[in-house]
């Protein structure tokens, strides 16, 4: 695993707001990525509980993200990685479609069958977001229930729980969650915000805002593909995140940029 820091105006813009500088960690292809993420997810979840008893994560969809839940639940079924309490985890999502339960464009479905179902995890703890066919008529109402969720296992007056890893996927234009470059949610200060008129199919979603990302003990970003590299560049150089949501996608602790060669391929060589 070789490791590669991001270049100075982003260092020292995080800096400034008091901040750590993100890790970049270097895969040689979208396999060797995956397993290495989901090692160093079982290895966090594993020391959050060490500390607190219980751990928590924020789940991401897409493929990159789905191979990593196969292979977390590949390790939590071999006795010596057997070091995470699953019925201590929590369980959230980044975003979500708002469409039918039974929809495969849901990314709670990918997960059941990837992780959920595999590694024992208790059900009052998993916290998926609302489908359109759950009694909410408008995504607004759906976004409104699971802020109310997020603050009610937070507990003591707290609008958000302890996170202790949120990993996201990012698009090629730099989109994280369903936060797109220059929407609306890119600027909207609730924990959890209602997305219409997506450009990404299907086009309402429910997606946790940059209030409930930042809070997040550590994020991690997981980018695979060359499509993906110029997005990857620019995040690290600084950008602007109403221009590219994925610049203003940090943890309270530690930000976590974990690639593929691919996805590296444009970021400057040290």
């Amino acid at each position: 695993m070789s490791q590669q820091p991001p270049g100075e105006p982003v260092e020292a813009a995080l800096a400034a707001e008091g901040l750590p500088t993100p890790d970049v960690v270097i895969e040689p292809d979208a396999d060797r990525l995956a397993r290495a993420v989901a090692s160093a997810l079982v290895a966090r979840l594993a020391a959050a509980q060490a500390v607190h008893g219980t751990a928590s994560v924020v789940l991401t969809g897409g493929g990159i993200g789905t191979a990593v839940l196969e292979r977390v639940a590949a390790l939590a079924a071999e006795p010596e990685h057997a070091v995470v309490d699953w019925t201590a985890v929590d369980v959230w999502w980044g975003d979500e479609r708002f469409v039918p339960a039974d929809s495969p464009d849901r990314n709670e479905l990918g997960a059941r069958a990837a992780f959920l179902g595999r590694v024992g995890l208790d059900p009052e703890r998993i916290h998926p977001m609302p489908s359109s066919d759950a009694g909410f008529d408008e995504p607004e109402e759906a976004a409104a229930w699971y802020a109310g969720e997020l603050a009610a296992v937070a507990g003591e007056g707290r609008a958000l729980p302890r996170i202790d890893v949120l990993l996201l996927g990012m698009g090629p234009e730099g989109h994280v969650a369903s936060i797109f470059p220059e929407s609306p949610a890119a600027s909207d200060e609730r924990p959890v915000v209602a997305v219409r008129d997506c450009p990404k199919p299907p086009p309402t979603r429910v997606s946790l805002g940059f209030p409930a990302i930042t809070a997040a003990e550590e994020v991690w970003l997981l980018v695979s593909g060359e499509g993906k590299a110029d997005a990857v560049a620019e995040a690290l150089s600084g950008a602007d995140r109403l221009q590219l949501p994925a610049a203003g996608a940090r943890g309270r602790r530690a930000t976590r940029w974990l690639l593929d060669t691919a996805a590296a391929s444009k970021l400057p060589r040290a």
